[in-house]
């Protein structure tokens, strides 16, 4: 039944918003780029299959993870609800900040990439990227404004023109009968007597190509029948995201050896190039664009139900949970927009991916974690889903997820410094908040 209350979510959504959600968060410009890079660092065909099935594996694991637990507390926000559960208020004020942060900036991002792409569709441009990024944030804010049932709409059918044009350009590559290109002669190099280190490097490529893929969490409260709805659409939709990935890879090996492939900046353009001719880039640039427009679709929506979540519990300002008449958290998406906006304006902000980056491993260590404790603190707690594997599934990633957060502190230490400060920071916010909805 529809839940019509002023403050409350509205549940309307199915197994297709989930699948879709999935896809369109996670397929994006990564699997066009990585494929040249990771083929210049490891130079072996089925080394690099294997990264990317070692990928798909990671992602099939911590779906089990996160199906389990949105089940279970099927509430807006995702991993902040868990680790609150779990570990307490101020675990998951932490957390939902953390996970906030790391989810909000990517909208800025996915604008200003998809007005570099369209500038390259239409050259007189050149010089409006920032307007062009602009209209895009504001257009899906509109949109989103609107109600969740009109975003799940264009997330299912951008999401279905995505796999579309993959599986075009997939069928292209196997089915090219052209002159076979000689492959580039390449002396021995140093990452090649490192295999291992090599290896590992293009996994953590791997693995930033695959994020998006908890995506539907952050919509179980939005959900139907999310103890079904739930495990279905997230597996699913991630089968789809690893045959695509992997296939992908065999399409463009087929069509060019490694060593023309190994780091190209763009690999696709190049397998295009020779699959299509000269009109190859435009292909690429199309499917680009595309492949852009779905992921900054799903990350429109995913901040604000974070922050809705939080304000609920008093984490945030009270009329964060203001619901309009069409089920959207609109305080909270004008926010997210704000700082999209903010950061669009400023043109510049690696230095906040770094700290998101720290960010997004430590609520995923933490989540799995939750489970864990869950399990033991709460056995009798309702579990329509439970985690395949576990517990060593949940031992494996906690230890990936620590082995990552140290390979980043020690590659990254500025960014390790101020996510240490931050996060000292944050406990006096966290008891300012809480004396301040005591006395609401």
């Amino acid at each position: 039944m529809e839940n019509n209350s002023p403050n409350q979510l509205k549940k309307i959504l199915g197994v297709s918003f989930g699948i879709a959600i999935l896809i369109g968060g996670t397929i994006g410009v990564g699997i066009l780029r990585t494929p040249g890079t990771i083929a210049g660092m490891l130079n072996d065909y089925w080394l690099i299959i294997t990264c990317w099935l070692l990928g798909g594996i990671y992602v099939l694991i911590g779906i089990g993870t996160y199906a389990e637990l949105a089940t279970m507390l099927p509430k807006a926000g995702g991993s902040y609800n868990y680790v609150k559960r779990a570990f307490g208020n101020y675990a998951g004020f932490i957390t939902g900040w953390f996970d906030y942060f790391s989810n909000a900036i990517a909208p800025a991002f996915f604008c200003i990439v998809i007005s570099e792409y369209i500038v390259i569709l239409i050259p007189e441009w050149q010089n409006r990227t920032t307007v062009i990024a602009i209209a895009f944030l504001v257009g899906f804010t509109l949109l989103h404004s609107t109600g969740i049932k009109n975003g799940s709409i264009v997330q299912q059918i951008s999401s279905i023109i995505k796999v579309i044009l993959f599986v075009i350009l997939i069928i292209a590559c196997f089915t090219y009968t052209g002159i076979k290109i000689e492959p580039i002669k390449k002396t021995s190099g140093l990452l090649e007597a490192s295999v291992i280190i090599s290896f590992f490097k293009s996994l953590q490529l791997v693995l930033g190509t695959y994020d998006g893929w908890n995506a539907a969490s952050f919509f179980a409260e939005e959900d139907e029948n999310p103890g079904k709805n739930i495990p279905k659409s997230m597996y699913l939709g991630a089968f789809v995201v690893i045959t695509i990935y992997i296939i992908i890879n065999m399409a463009f090996l087929d069509v060019l050896p490694i060593s023309n492939i190994a780091n190209s900046p763009l690999a696709a353009s190049d397998v295009a190039k020779v699959v299509f001719g000269e009109k190859g880039s435009l292909v690429v640039t199309v499917i680009a664009v595309f492949s852009i427009i779905s992921i900054l679709n799903a990350y429109m929506m995913m901040p604000s139900r974070i922050l809705y979540g939080m304000s609920r519990d008093g984490f945030f300002i009270q009329k964060g949970t203001l619901i309009n008449d069409s089920g959207t958290p609109i305080v909270t998406l004008l926010v997210s927009s704000l700082f999209a906006f903010g950061l669009i304006c400023i043109g510049t902000f690696e230095i906040l991916f770094s700290l998101s980056t720290f960010m997004a491993i430590t609520v995923w260590g933490l989540t799995y974690i939750s489970l864990i404790k869950l399990r033991f603190s709460e056995p009798n707690l309702e579990r329509p889903y439970k985690s395949w594997g576990y517990p060593y599934t949940s031992i494996l990633m906690i230890l990936f997820s620590l082995a990552l957060f140290i390979g980043f502190a020690y590659s990254d230490s500025k960014s390790f410094l101020i996510i240490g400060t931050i996060t000292l920071l944050s406990y006096p916010v966290f008891l300012a908040l809480r004396i301040k909805s005591n006395k609401e």
